[in-house]
C-alpha cells in the first residue's frame, strides 16, 4: 500500500532547493485576487522544517511592525512559485522557536556562515 501511494505522489513533488531551518528565505506565492493573479513575497527566517515526502512544510518567522509574523507553507504546494534563500546559517537546533520569546534586533539574529566557514568546509 506505501509503494503505491509513494507512486501517486512523486510525480506532484517538486524540488524547491536547498534551504534549511535558521536561514533567511524570500518565498514567493502566488495569491489570487478576484479574477487576478499576483506574487506575492513573505521574506523572514525559516524557523522549522516538518514532515516528509508530500506532506512537508516549513515555517518561516519575521517582525513587522514590533509584531512577529509565523507562515506555514507546504512545501509541494502549487501557489509557491519559488523560494530564495538570502543569507545562510549555521545552527546548533533542529527546531528555532526559541525565536518567538526574543525582543526586537535579537529575534532576527542567527549565528551566520562567514567565508572564512565556506573556505574551511571545502
Amino acid at each position: 500500500m506505501n509503494q503505491i501511494i509513494n507512486e501517486v505522489t512523486r510525480e506532484q513533488l517538486k524540488d524547491m532547493g536547498s534551504f534549511k531551518v535558521g536561514d533567511g528565505v524570500r518565498v514567493h506565492t502566488r495569491v489570487k485576487e478576484g479574477d487576478k493573479e499576483r506574487i506575492q513575497i513573505f521574506a523572514g527566517i525559516v524557523i522549522s522544517r516538518k514532515g516528509s515526502g508530500i506532506h512537508e512544510s516549513f515555517t518561516v518567522r519575521r517582525i513587522a511592525s514590533g509584531v512577529g509574523v509565523e507562515r506555514v507553507f507546504p512545501v509541494n504546494s502549487p501557489n509557491i512559485e519559488k523560494v530564495e534563500v538570502d543569507r545562510e546559517s549555521v545552527t546548533m537546533k533542529a527546531r528555532m522557536y526559541y525565536l518567538r520569546d526574543r525582543i526586537g534586533k535579537r529575534a532576527s539574529k542567527v549565528k551566520e556562515k562567514r567565508l572564512v566557514d565556506l573556505a574551511n568546509a571545502n
